[in-house]
């Protein structure tokens, strides 16, 4: 079994950065496309950007520009630079990968625990 975990999140002002990590632990896995989601109160999770396993990137049209996502295959970790920070980029920050077990021969979903990323003056 594969846990996520993610770090880096906190308090930040407007304009300032952050940069989440999500490190995945366990044996005999592969992983292959990743993904940070976030989660506003009252709204819907989204999607903010993902990575495959050979490093082609996309994201939402709302973080274009400012976050970059990127990926250590021999740390096992996913990284998101988040630069330009607004109030609205205020969620709870989710990674998940697409993690096939090999021993059991079982490709699922995982999700971390999440992250709190709060931009306020």
């Amino acid at each position: 079994q594969v846990q996520l975990v993610e770090s880096g999140g906190g308090l930040v002002q407007p304009g300032g950065s952050l940069r989440l990590s999500c490190a995945a632990s366990g044996r005999f896995f592969t992983i292959y496309d990743m993904g940070w989601y976030r989660q506003a109160p009252g709204k819907q999770r989204e999607l903010v950007a993902a990575i495959t396993s050979g490093g082609r990137t996309n994201y939402a049209d709302s973080v274009k520009g400012r976050f970059t996502i990127s990926r250590d295959n021999a740390k096992n970790t996913v990284y998101l630079q988040m630069n330009s920070l607004k109030s609205e980029d205020t969620a709870v920050y989710y990674c998940n990968g697409d993690v096939l077990l090999l021993l059991k021969g079982i490709r699922e979903g995982y999700w971390g625990q999440g992250t709190q990323v709060t931009v306020s003056s």
